[in-house]
C-alpha cells in the first residue's frame, strides 16, 4: 500500500505525542486509537512488537468528501501507524491518493495528502 512515511528519532510515547501536535496543526483529529500489541496480546495471548494505530481526520475534508459521494465514509478515517524503526518509530500514513485514485475525490485526496506530507515533514527528523 502507498504510504507517506517517515522514521523519527523518537520512542513510540514521544513519536505519537508530536505526530499528535502536527496532525492537530495541520486540522486533524484523533478520532480512534488501536494498540493493536494490546489487543492481540488480550485476545489471543501473542507477543509482538508494539503497533499503534491511530485514526486521524481532517472534518473539512471529511465533509466535503461525504459530500461529494457518501460511500466515502469507507475510507474515514486515516490510518496513522506508529511502530519501532532503527533509530526510532516509524509513521506511516495511508495515502488518500491511492485509496481515493482518479475520479471526484481527487482533488480532496491531493489536498489531504499535502497535509499529511506536512505532518509528516513537520516532525523531527532521524
Amino acid at each position: 500500500m502507498d504510504a507517506i512515511e517517515t522514521v523519527v528519532p523518537l520512542d513510540m510515547g514521544e513519536a505519537e505525542e508530536a505526530v499528535r501536535s502536527a496532525l492537530g496543526a495541520q486540522g486533524f483529529g484523533v478520532l480512534t486509537e488501536i494498540d493493536v500489541a494490546a489487543t492481540l496480546k488480550a485476545r489471543l495471548g501473542v507477543d509482538r512488537s508494539p503497533l499503534k494505530i491511530l485514526g486521524a481526520c481532517n472534518p473539512q475534508i471529511a465533509h466535503r468528501a461525504l459530500e461529494i459521494d457518501p460511500s466515502a465514509s469507507l475510507l474515514l478515517p486515516c490510518n496513522v501507524v506508529l511502530e519501532p524503526a532503527a533509530g526510532g518509530t516509524r509513521v506511516a500514513m495511508a495515502d488518500p491518493r491511492a485509496l481515493m485514485g482518479a475520479g471526484e475525490l481527487s482533488d480532496l485526496a491531493e489536498e489531504a495528502a499535502r497535509l499529511l506530507v506536512a505532518v509528516a515533514g513537520s516532525l523531527p527528523a532521524a
